[in-house]
């Protein structure tokens, strides 16, 4: 379980100072500058899910979401405690780190900061930040692992 819990610690870590940095640069939200051709640093508030979805004004929508982040990581972790594969492990430990990242944004901002804005010609991708990332990665792998991975050996 430790491996899952410092991948999470890492990430929410990582995630934190990330969004207080781009907070001290940008200042304010809407701002941004171009990295490169196709990336943008960029100051957004989500106040939704994932890319903006369920979107809400309302004082209680950081609380409510916060409070399903919250459920979701108890049960994050207390599937952690039952799994022994290691692959497994990191990548429950990856989507924990972020999620406790985005609660943490919720709870003290009021919205989870975004920051990293890719685009090619004019379309651009919603913008994002370190825990939603963790949070795909570990996704994807937890399919990956539960696809080919190994079965887990039943205790007796």
């Amino acid at each position: 379980m430790r491996l899952g819990v410092a991948i999470a610690l890492a990430i929410a870590a990582v995630d934190q100072v990330s969004k207080a940095w781009i907070i001290a640069t940008l200042v304010e939200p809407g701002r941004g500058f171009a990295v490169t051709e196709f990336f943008n640093l960029v100051y957004v508030r989500n106040q939704g899910l994932s890319f903006g979805l369920l979107r809400h004004d309302a004082w209680w929508g950081p609380w409510l979401f916060a409070a399903i982040g919250v459920a979701m990581s108890v049960f994050l972790v207390m599937w952690l405690r039952t799994i022994r594969w290691w692959p497994a492990r990191a990548a429950i430990g990856l989507i924990l780190g972020g999620a406790i990242g985005n609660i943490a944004d919720r709870v003290t901002r009021g919205a989870v900061v975004d920051f990293l804005d890719f685009h090619w010609g004019g379309y651009h991708w919603w913008a994002f930040n370190v825990a939603d990332s963790a949070i795909s990665v570990g996704v994807g792998v937890l399919i990956v692992v539960t696809l080919f991975g190994p079965p887990e050996r039943p205790t007796t």
